[in-house]
């Protein structure tokens, strides 16, 4: 439990940070909208040119492993889709709350947690758990979403006015450009690459702070109106989707124990500030998606403590 404790420290440390500065002052009202237009438009494409344009096609290539994790995140993410809009939710806000609940922290928590536990050979599955779910199931989400706002439109221009949405999301735009610099196997060159580090590097650190931003901005008669569905978000991520990735990976595809563990932590992982900057971005409830992402974060340390006790790791 300290091991998990000290990996997350850093992230309660930067939402503390953007809270105080909210709270005393630093920054105003609008320093939560303007970071997260950071994030969006300069930080976070940077980080997803950079990860795609860098990835190595031999190392991304465990098909069972991405069946496993795929699966478990498709699960969960399709059926917290389906229980939402059955509830009444406008399709962009059950996107994102779809995305809360299957959105896993690979990234700032994934890495050091598994170099921890497992060591270096976990890493690969690591980077393709990040690809999967920062570019595909992002690019999934803000598809929905922008479907879903479209939806006022007459139905024959709906798909023409997602199109040109889409073709100019920056955020779908780096991960396809970073695809294709890594297809036709140029490196980049050197100072490219020390930009794109500078600039990605930015991106969790100010999503975080933004988090924390708009925590000391929300009521907390607002919270507590959320506190039942972010409860259930938050289950669904931390217990529901390791135990999904589980069953596809040992059971239904019978993988090796090793890459069935490494699949399954990294499933319990906490949700991610992926969906807050979305929530944030499009003006969707994004207090809901913000005590998600803390909640998750604080209740992790738990549930793959208890995890890890039960497989002996």
């Amino acid at each position: 439990m300290l091991t998990n404790l000290l990996i997350v420290l850093p992230i309660f440390a930067l939402i503390l940070t953007g809270w105080i500065a909210r709270k005393s002052g630093a920054l105003g009202p609008n320093a939560t909208r303007e970071v997260n237009r950071l994030v969006v438009y300069l930080a976070l494409p940077a980080l997803l040119f950079d990860i795609m344009a860098n990835a190595d096609p031999a190392q991304i290539w465990e098909p069972g492993f991405i069946l496993a994790f795929t699966g478990g995140c498709a699960v969960i993410f399709g059926g917290t889709l389906w229980w939402r809009l059955a509830k009444g939710r406008h399709l962009a806000d059950a996107s994102i709350d779809a995305l809360n609940a299957s959105y896993a922290n690979t990234g700032f928590v994934g890495f050091p947690l598994v170099a921890a536990i497992v060591g270096k050979t976990g890493l690969g599955p690591t980077l393709i758990a990040t690809i999967l779910t920062v570019c595909v199931l992002f690019a999934i989400a803000i598809i929905l979403i922008e479907g879903g706002l479209q939806q006022e439109a007459r139905r024959r221009d709906i798909a023409i006015k997602t199109f040109r949405s889409l073709a100019k999301n920056p955020l779908l735009i780096a991960p396809v450009l970073g695809a294709l610099v890594m297809v036709s196997g140029f490196p980049l060159p050197a100072p490219v690459h020390a930009f794109l580090k500078l600039l990605g590097g930015a991106a969790s650190p100010c999503a975080l702070i933004a988090l924390g931003l708009f925590l000391a901005g929300t009521s907390s008669g607002e919270a507590k109106q959320r506190l039942s569905t972010a409860g259930i978000l938050v289950a669904l991520k931390l217990v529901a989707q390791p135990i999904v990735t589980w069953v596809i990976a040992a059971y239904l595809l019978q993988l090796p124990p090793a890459s069935t563990h490494v699949a399954v932590l990294l499933a319990a992982l906490p949700t991610g500030t992926g969906p807050f900057m979305l929530a944030e971005f499009y003006n969707r409830e994004a207090s809901l998606t913000g005590r998600v992402v803390l909640a998750s974060t604080i209740l992790s340390i738990v549930t793959i403590s208890v995890y890890l006790a039960v497989v002996g790791a």
